[in-house]
C-alpha cells in the first residue's frame, strides 16, 4: 500500500524532470544559433575527427531549425532525425500500455515494425553509411 504513492511521486518527479529539461533544451535552440561561431553546444567529435557524417550529425542545427519553424531547413540538417521525431513519443507512449481504440488499427501495425531492434539494427548504419556517399541522393542527407 505504501508503494503506490511513492511509485506515483516518483513518475511525476520524472515528468516534472522530463518537462524542465525539454523546456531548457527548447530555450537554449531559440537562444542560441548553433550555425555560428562561439555557441555553447558541442561539435560533433566524430566529425571532427573522421571528416564523416555519424547519424547524429546536424541533429542540433536540425532542432534548432524546428524550435524556429523552419521544417526544410530542418530537413537539410538531419533528415532522419526529423522524420522519426514524431514517432519516439508515439512508440514510448506505446510501450507504456497507451493503446486509444481509434487509433490502434493504424498504430498497432506501425508500432510492431518500429518496435523491433532489428529495424533500428540496420536502419541506423544504413543511414550512416548512405549519408556519407559522395553523390545524388545520398549527398543530400550530409548536414548543410
Amino acid at each position: 500500500m505504501h508503494a503506490a504513492p511513492a511509485s506515483v511521486a516518483v513518475k511525476v518527479m520524472g515528468a516534472a524532470l522530463a518537462a524542465s529539461s525539454l523546456g531548457a533544451g527548447v530555450w537554449a535552440l531559440r537562444t542560441f544559433d548553433p550555425n555560428v561561431q562561439g555557441n555553447p553546444f558541442l561539435p560533433c567529435l566524430f566529425n571532427l575527427f573522421t571528416g564523416l557524417f555519424c547519424p547524429g550529425c546536424g541533429a542540433t542545427r536540425a532542432l534548432h531549425a524546428l524550435v524556429h519553424f523552419d521544417l526544410p531547413g530542418a530537413l537539410s540538417m538531419n533528415p532522419l532525425l526529423v522524420l522519426l521525431l514524431p514517432t519516439m513519443p508515439a512508440l514510448v507512449a506505446w510501450s507504456k500500455g497507451w493503446r486509444p481504440r481509434v487509433l490502434a488499427p493504424v498504430l498497432a501495425p506501425v508500432m510492431r515494425v518500429v518496435g523491433q531492434p532489428a529495424l533500428w539494427l540496420v536502419l541506423i548504419p544504413a543511414y550512416w553509411i548512405a549519408r556519407n556517399l559522395p553523390w545524388a541522393p545520398f549527398s543530400w542527407m550530409a548536414p548543410g
